[in-house]
């Protein structure tokens, strides 16, 4: 399916009717600058899965509350492919509140505002704390998002100032999507490959970091990987074909997958600056008759939003609009993430800072779930065999007995050891005697 750019203009953010919006995004003009932070860790008291102000959210098992939904325009998509069947442990991953086709919202909270995303989350990057969500754990299509799972899983492993060289296959991309303009044989530093991928979300520079980081198994290595470090942060519903998100064959996430990806990914500085940056240069490649040129970053959220810490979009005829992004207000770091979406009445970007805006005017206490801890779901290792103190392999068949027979058995030999030694040295003494 064809990746288009998303070019975001700035149209009025959704609010549900009879919201005030926060005084801080009521001028969304510009933004803060971007504060210092830890990688996020657990609170040390999680609000308990499915409790919020004014008492429990809806939970499995009973009616599913309709999300508030904007009137998107029809529009003409390729049929959608059928998800996996449903793994009922998948969907409740971070509380049983979260297992919803529905919206799960704190009991007693403003409504959301409507949007025209089919899925979305909110999340707070820190606690990890999810203030809600619409079918949190429903499957979807990702996009260009899953350049967020690329990032988190390659970034730490290359080198950022590595002159990297751009082969044929890298380039190997659907005509018509979209890509930052590397050149074949051109000569770049990793950096400027990874500003061309959050920047321009370039096809050809998530090949290309995708190969690098496979190691000796190549582009296929890299979305290995990418699996494998899903299954360990828990999003246990993502699945990747492709290191770009260009449409695949059993290619699919969830919202709250996405949370779990992006939280990792705004824990790593390195990361965060890529993600803020506004423009870079790609440098010209001489020898390859390549002139250098200027790209932008094409999430309006850091431009228009006050205390936007970046994000990502997608965008698919089959996927539709997908987004991710967050942002920091009073020392509180949140993020949204939304899945099919349409652009009209408004942009995913700004779909998600409406999102956002709603999250940021819930108590801090408030919750539906949380989001899991990397590793958290793991299968735990095989329980070791309890030492007895007996060095007898376990497999040892027959009767068993206290061991007393054998030491005896062990001082009777000993002592008829010492009698033949004896007898032996007499005899030797005897016939050298008779040799004299």
């Amino acid at each position: 399916m064809r990746v288009r750019l998303l070019v975001a203009t700035g149209a009025a953010v959704l609010l549900p009717a009879g919201a005030v919006a926060p005084a801080a995004a009521a001028a969304p003009t510009a933004r803060t600058a971007l504060a210092a932070h830890p990688a996020p860790s657990a609170p040390s008291a999680p609000t308990a899965p499915g409790t919020g102000p004014g008492g429990p959210a809806t939970v499995a098992g009973g009616p599913a509350r309709p999300c508030p939904r904007a009137p998107a325009p029809k529009v003409s998509r390729p049929p959608r492919p059928s998800p996996p069947p449903a793994v009922p442990e998948d969907r409740t991953v971070g509380g049983p509140a979260l297992d919803t086709a529905g919206l799960v919202v704190p009991a007693g909270v403003a409504t959301p505002p409507a949007v025209t995303a089919t899925s979305w989350l909110v999340a707070d990057l820190d606690t990890g704390q999810v203030l809600g969500g619409c079918g949190p754990h429903e499957y979807g299509t990702p996009a260009s998002v899953q350049k967020l799972l690329l990032a988190a899983t390659i970034l730490p492993r290359l080198d950022p100032k590595q002159v990297v060289t751009v082969v044929d296959e890298d380039l190997d991309i659907e005509p018509g999507s979209s890509a930052v303009g590397l050149v074949p044989g051109g000569r770049y530093p990793i950096e400027t490959v990874w500003l061309g991928l959050l920047l321009q979300s370039g096809n050809e520079a998530a090949n290309l970091l995708a190969r690098l980081g496979g190691g000796a198994e190549g582009r296929a290595g890299g979305v290995r990987a990418m699996n494998e470090y899903a299954r360990r942060l828990g999003a246990r519903q993502t699945h990747a074909v492709t290191p770009s998100g260009l449409d695949g064959p059993g290619q699919f996430t969830s919202a709250y997958d996405l949370a779990l990806i992006a939280r990792v990914c705004f824990a790593d500085a390195t990361f965060r600056r890529y993600a803020l940056t506004e423009r870079t240069r790609i440098p010209a490649q001489p020898t390859r008759k390549a002139k250098g040129f200027e790209i932008q970053n094409e999430n309006q959220l850091i431009y228009r939003y006050p205390g936007a810490l970046g994000g990502k979009t997608g965008f698919t005829d089959l996927a539709r609009h997908t987004y991710v992004g967050a942002a920091e207000r009073n020392g509180r770091r949140l993020v949204v993430t939304l899945l099919g979406a349409e652009p009209r009445p408004a942009r995913g970007w700004e779909q998600g800072a409406a999102l956002l805006d709603w999250g940021f005017a819930l108590p801090r206490d408030a919750a539906v779930g949380r989001l899991v801890e990397p590793g958290e779901l793991d299968d735990p290792p095989s329980p070791a065999p309890a030492a007895t103190g007996d060095p007898r392999p376990a497999a040892v068949s027959g009767p068993v007995d206290d061991g007393l027979a054998g030491r005896w058995w062990g001082v009777a030999l000993g002592g008829a050891g010492v009698l033949l030694l004896g007898g032996l040295l007499w005899g030797r003494r005897t016939a050298r005697r008779r040799a004299r």
